[in-house]
C-alpha cells in the first residue's frame, strides 16, 4: 500500500481489512542514564506509528552492546524499553543482540490502523495550516549536555518529553482529521517540512513567531553549540529554502536533530482551532508553525 516513494515514517502494508504498519528505528544514546535512554529510544521508535495514526501491538528489541558492559547496565536500557511499549499498550516479543564497541538500542514496530484513517506525509493541500507538538530543540541541549553545560537533572523536563509518547497527539490528529502527517526526528523541522511539501507538490512557509522551542536553546545556537550533523542538515536545505529573516542561530534550530520529537500535521483552517482544542483535550500543546503554499514543490519560506 505505501513503501518508501516519500519517505514516509512506516511502511504500509494492506492485510484484509487492516492496514499494517512497519517500522525500525535505533540510536546510539543520547543521555547517560541507561533507563532514561531505553524509554526515549523506544518512544522514538513508537513514534513512526503514530505519525501514521495507527496503534502499536508488538515490538522487538535491537541492541548491540559491549560485553564489557555491566549487566545490569544492559537490563536498564531493556526495562526503559519495555516500561514504555507497555506504556504504549503492545508487547515485547522478541528482538536481536550482538557485540559492539559503540552502545545501540532500538526497536522495530509493528502497528495497525484503518486502511481509510492512515495519515502520510504527502497529500497536503494549499493553504493547510502546519500544526506541531512538543518544543524543538533538543538535539542542541543534548549537545550542551555532552559539553557540560547542561545535567540531566537541569534537562529533566527536556529528557521526558524525548521520553513521552506521541499515542495521544496522533489519537487528536486521527479525531479530527488532518491531511498529511510526519514526526520531527533526524532531519529537523524544516527538513520534514520539505518532505511533506515536497511529496504534496507545494512550497511552504514558516513563521519564526508561532515555532515553540526550548528554554536556553537560542542561547545555545547563538554560540554554536549544536549537533554536528546540523551543519549537513543547512548545507542541503540551502538550495531550498529561502531564509529570510533567520539568521545563523535560527538556521541551527530549525535544522536542529530532533530526538523522539513531536508530530508535524497539515490541516484544513477550517480544522485549525479543532485540532489545538483536541490536542489539549489529550493533555498535548500544539503550536502553529506555518501554511502550506502554492508553488515549487519544496520551495520553503521563513519568515
Amino acid at each position: 500500500m505505501a513503501g518508501f516513494e516519500t519517505s514516509d515514517d512506516a511502511a504500509v502494508y494492506l492485510l484484509g481489512d487492516q492496514a499494517v504498519l512497519l517500522t525500525v528505528d535505533f540510536f546510539t544514546p543520547m543521555v547517560d542514564d541507561p533507563y532514561d535512554f531505553g524509554r526515549i529510544t523506544a518512544a522514538n521508535s513508537l513514534s513512526d506509528i503514530y505519525a501514521m495514526g495507527g496503534r502499536a501491538l508488538t515490538a522487538m528489541n535491537l541492541l548491540a552492546m559491549p560485553c564489557s558492559l555491566p549487566a545490569e547496565v544492559v537490563a536498564q536500557v531493556l526495562q526503559g524499553g519495555a516500561d514504555k511499549v507497555r506504556e504504549a499498550g503492545a508487547v515485547i516479543v522478541g528482538g536481536h543482540t550482538i557485540d559492539d564497541k559503540e552502545p545501540k538500542y532500538g526497536l522495530s514496530v509493528m502497528g495497525v490502523c484503518d486502511p481509510d484513517k492512515v495519515v502520510r506525509n504527502v497529500g497536503a493541500r494549499e493553504g493547510d495550516l502546519l500544526v506541531m507538538t512538543k518544543r524543538i530543540g533538543v538535539g542542541i541541549l543534548n549537545t550542551a549536555l555532552k559539553q557540560g553545560l547542561e545535567t540531566e537533572e537541569s534537562l529533566a523536563e527536556v529528557i521526558e518529553s524525548m521520553a513521552h509518547l506521541n499515542r495521544a497527539a496522533s489519537e487528536a490528529m486521527v479525531e479530527v482529521g488532518v491531511n498529511a502527517g510526519t514526526d520531527i526526528t533526524g532531519f529537523g523541522l524544516l527538513g520534514h517540512v520539505r518532505e511533506m511539501a515536497l511529496g504534496s507538490g507545494l512550497g511552504a512557509e514558516i513563521d519564526l513567531s508561532g515555532v515553540a522551542v526550548w528554554p536556553n536553546v537560542m542561547e545555545y545556537a547563538a554560540q554554536m553549540v549544536r549537533p554536528g550533523r546540523t551543519t549537513d542538515v543547512i548545507r542541503f536545505l540551502n538550495e531550498f529554502i529561502d531564509w529570510g529573516s533567520a539568521g545563523q542561530d535560527w538556521k541551527g534550530v530549525l535544522a536542529d536533530p530532533q530526538t523522539s520529537g513531536g508530530l508535524l500535521m497539515a490541516v484544513d483552517p477550517a480544522k485549525a482551532d479543532a485540532l489545538l482544542s483536541a490536542l489539549e483535550e489529550h493533555g498535548e500543546d500544539g503550536c502553529i508553525v506555518g501554511r502550506m503554499t502554492a508553488g515549487e514543490p519544496g520551495r520553503l519560506v521563513v519568515r
